[in-house]
């Protein structure tokens, strides 16, 4: 998830198993307040049909578009299936209270503009580990991290996980995913198969 301030949605429950917007605010933190209500709201849902899972679930919360990337390794490649995170609530909201994500998932930062070295991302309220890399605006990868869920309550507690480096894209996938698949700064990150803006949902 995203660190930077930027604006959030925060929901209300109005049934057990829905949750609408009420309205936004501008900082970052409150984005508790959604999570918070969004998964008592789907909580419930899971004791009404134990099939449900957090994927679907999710749904009611928070819309992304999904497509296939590839990560270029030498002469192979590597497909991934991933969620676009571009508008701003997108990206607050990120992975967290996933507990789960596919072998061959993802999510894929997309920006507008660089993005400066010293914007990072946070494990608030992330349950899983992840795996970070950030890409220029070619799709080169240019630093990778790895990140650990961050097991306090209070958002200002997580730590920051910086690039150190300017970067257009950045990719979260399950913990030791780059390492178990060779994949290390200076591959490419070959983003053809990415949808036109005025094709994402709005």
């Amino acid at each position: 998830m995203s660190s930077e301030s930027i604006r959030v949605i925060v929901f209300i429950v109005v049934h057990p198993c829905e949750v609408l917007p009420l309205k936004r605010l501008t900082r970052t933190a409150t984005i508790a307040t959604a999570i918070t209500l969004a998964t008592a709201s789907l909580a419930g849902c899971r004791g009404e049909n134990n099939s449900a899972n957090d994927a679907d679930a999710y749904e009611h919360v928070m819309s992304f578009d999904s497509t296939r990337v590839r990560l270029a390794r030498g002469s192979d490649t590597i497909p991934l299936h991933v969620e676009l995170a571009v508008k701003p609530e997108q990206k607050s909201m990120g992975l967290m209270e996933r507990r789960r994500l596919a072998d061959d998932a993802g999510m894929l930062f997309v920006y507008d503009s660089t993005q400066p070295p010293d914007a990072g991302f946070w494990m608030y309220r992330t349950r899983i580990p992840l795996d970070i890399a950030f890409a220029d605006s070619t799709g080169v990868i240019r630093s990778i991290r790895n990140m650990v869920p961050c097991p306090t309550e209070v958002a200002q507690g997580c730590p920051s996980y910086t690039p150190d480096v300017r970067y257009q894209y950045a990719l979260e996938v399950n913990g030791g995913y780059f390492a178990r698949h060779g994949i290390v700064v200076g591959n490419t990150l070959l983003l053809n198969d990415l949808p036109p803006p005025d094709t994402r949902k709005p």
